[in-house]
């Protein structure tokens, strides 16, 4: 096919769809060849070959028949893989801030959580041997009053009010220790 001259630029600019076909049909092969050097990406190539076409079809008024359109045409599609890799390198550079800030609040949430379980764990040492016992034969073991009562040889009513009393030392002192 011969090299589009003047005239089907001129013709392209009026809107003459047949002609800016022909453009296309002539470019569309060293264009995809010169994309996909820039980009090693024969689908982001073959995008970016589309994409400047459309771009030339919508502003085909300001096509200059008498300038060098193939210099154009290179210059367009240099520029847009110019702006592609700037796209995946800012891509890339919000990828990596993202997953720090993450990284960093899943630290942050495990230091809190190990703090928090340190807290707890400094609250249960601080009760009585009894309260304590009771506390894990009903949290650790799920052992009913019922049954930490006839365990301990105490009154279901008694083993009520040391874990009530139990859980009411840990929230004051985990809430406060949290503060």
């Amino acid at each position: 096919m011969a090299l589009p001259d003047e005239n089907v630029l001129i013709k392209v600019m009026q809107g003459d769809e047949s002609a800016f076909a022909a453009l296309y049909s002539y470019y569309k092969v060293p264009a995809l060849r010169f994309s996909i050097s820039l980009l090693k990406d024969e689908e982001e190539a073959e995008n970016m070959v589309q994409d400047v076409f459309v771009k030339i079809w919508m502003k085909r008024d300001h096509i200059k028949p008498d300038h060098n359109f193939n210099a154009y045409l290179f210059t367009c599609l240099r520029n847009m893989a110019f702006d592609h890799f700037k796209k995946l390198e800012k891509n890339e550079f919000l990828r990596k801030q993202y997953m720090e800030v993450m990284t960093a609040a899943a630290d942050d949430e495990k230091e809190e959580k190990e703090r928090r379980i340190y807290l707890i764990q400094t609250a249960i040492d601080s009760l009585s041997h009894k309260r304590k016992q009771i506390l894990r034969l009903n949290i650790e073991e799920g052992k009913s009053y019922q049954e930490i009562a006839e365990f301990l040889l105490i009154s279901k009513n008694t083993v009520k009010n040391q874990l009530v009393k139990a859980k009411q030392i840990l929230r004051e002192k985990v809430d406060f220790a949290a503060v």
